[in-house]
Parts: C-alpha cells; sequence; structure tokens
C-alpha cells in the first residue's frame, strides 16, 4: 500500500535527504519527497498503519510534523528549529557524497 503524506517545514533538498536517509534507515525502502507542492508530501510504499505510525514519529522527531497535526505555538517553534537541524544534516550529508 502506497501512503502520501503532507508534512510541514519541508524547504528544499536538505530536508528531504534527511528525511529519506532516515526513513530508509529505519527501513522504509521506498521514500520520496516532493518539493514540487506545497505543502510538501512523502511517499512511502509497502507500509502498514503500525509502520505508518513510526514513520509519523520519524518525521515529528526530525521537526517534519503532518500538515493535520494540531501544535501549539510553542511546540511549532521547537519543530521549526529542528527541521532547520534536520535540513543543515541534510545539506551537509549530500555535500559529503
Amino acid at each position: 500500500m502506497i501512503h502520501v503524506l503532507e508534512v510541514a517545514n519541508v524547504r528544499c533538498s536538505g530536508c528531504a535527504n534527511t528525511i529519506t536517509k532516515e526513513l530508509q534507515d529505519a527501513g522504509f525502502i521506498q521514500v520520496s519527497v516532493d518539493l514540487s507542492c506545497e505543502p510538501r508530501k512523502v511517499t512511502i510504499e509497502s507500509v502498514n498503519e503500525e509502520q505508518l505510525a513510526h514513520i509519523k514519529a520519524i518525521l515529528r522527531r526530525l521537526g517534519y510534523p503532518l500538515t493535520s497535526e494540531e501544535n501549539s505555538a510553542l511546540d511549532s517553534a521547537s519543530l521549526k528549529v529542528k527541521s532547520l537541524l534536520s535540513c543543515a544534516v541534510g545539506k551537509f550529508s549530500n555535500e559529503k557524497s
């Protein structure tokens, strides 16, 4: 089954690299991030509902919550900071490759 998740705070290829790498490291092989639309979309193939909860937790940990999630102002600010750090890691890792 294919799941398409709309995520917040994704700005560039650095963000996409981090999301893809982290999800692949967690065992999800078929991952893509669409930067051409707003909100940004993360597509994951062949996952069940239990795995989907794990994916959502990974995205949130990286600072990329689902756009449908309700967040307080403080939580939103914290997630944006996390996403900036995740983005920087994705840009740096891509340059090293």
